[in-house]
């Protein structure tokens, strides 16, 4: 119904239709109580409007079935909407395991986009239909925030941190894609596109459109979605010194990074902390802020030296859980 009503974008992703129908749910929830209040104003001023100047009320006497329902039935109704909503959210929220991974830079006004193949993008994305897409993304200035209403999805990118979004798209075409945060003056401008194509005919665009710098990258192959980006991040590991610190062998000056994304990783202070993008980037930027038990804090921050899309490109090579492992 939703996708024939004019005021409602279009529906182009698996998660759509969850969004629209939990919408309407709670717009049909929202209208038929102010509907019924507003009513029940009416009748009652009515019905008990003082008729003479000596008038007095009467007494209400308490109804226990009255209150009963006055209590049960909203709180049903908001414990559908508590679960129903978690339910959308979570589904959002967690990206399937096959989904394609996507690096979102915002930056005042557009944004910068780069596939794990390497293929980098300016206001605009190329997707295949039918394929979960996973969106990787961060700022280099101020919040924006990644909206695209056919796929109903908006999160935002936030300087320092990294946020994550996915959506599988299920009609080929070309949909809008808003900041849908006020990030300055010529916020509007920043407006792009997502082209969904048939599968064939998306290896056939990455094919022809791959840039000079990831052609030039030995390591990638077709079969290896990661291997330009991750080549790139290898290639940046070797210039900024970090594999001769990072070895994955005994006496190294710093911690092995081979097999560390997505594990624990025990702190000086006695705690731990899960190895994802997050505390790779902070580890890179501040690497004062956790350090790792047994080691001494002597690593330099590379804080103006690497810009986001280089992190990026750190993160993806450390995530092939081969970093500082090709020196031995």
């Amino acid at each position: 119904m939703a996708s024939n009503f004019a005021l409602f974008p279009e529906r182009a992703s698996t998660v759509a239709g969850e969004v629209d129908a939990l919408y309407l749910f709670l717009v049909a929830v929202s209208g038929f109580f102010a509907v019924l209040i507003a009513a029940l104003v009416v009748v009652f001023a009515i019905k008990y409007r003082r008729r003479a100047e000596d008038e007095r009320p009467q007494a209400i006497h308490g109804s226990l079935a009255l209150e009963l329902a006055w209590t049960i039935i909203p709180f049903g109704l908001a414990m559908v909407m508590f679960f129903w909503g978690a339910k959308v959210y979570i589904t959002l929220a967690v990206p399937p395991p096959n989904a394609m991974e996507v690096f979102v830079v915002g930056k005042q006004w557009m944004w910068k986009l780069q596939h794990l193949e390497g293929k980098r993008e300016i206001n605009e994305l190329h997707v295949p239909v039918g394929q979960p897409i996973k969106l990787t993304m961060t700022s280099e200035d101020v919040i924006h925030s990644f909206y695209v209403p056919a796929f109903r999805i908006k999160q935002d990118a936030i300087p320092g941190r990294y946020t994550t979004a996915w959506f599988e798209p299920t009609k080929v075409g070309t949909y809008h894609l808003f900041c849908a945060e006020y990030c300055g003056t010529e916020h509007a401008k920043m407006i792009g596109r997502i082209v969904v194509m048939e599968p064939a005919e998306y290896q056939a665009w990455l094919a022809g459109t791959a840039t000079t710098a990831v052609a030039a990258v030995p390591a990638a192959k077709p079969e290896d979605q990661q291997a330009a980006m991750a080549a790139a991040g290898a290639e940046l590991f070797q210039k900024l010194g970090c594999v001769s610190c990072h070895r994955a062998q005994a006496g190294a000056l710093g911690p092995s990074l081979a097999g560390l994304f997505g594990h624990n990783v025990a702190l000086q202070d006695g705690s731990t902390v899960v190895a994802d993008e997050d505390y790779i980037r902070e580890s890179i930027l501040n690497p004062q802020a956790k350090i790792v038990a047994g080691y001494q804090p002597i690593m330099p921050t590379f804080k103006g030296l690497v810009n986001e899309e280089q992190l990026m490109q750190l993160i993806a090579y450390i995530k092939t859980g081969k970093a500082g492992t090709e020196t031995q």
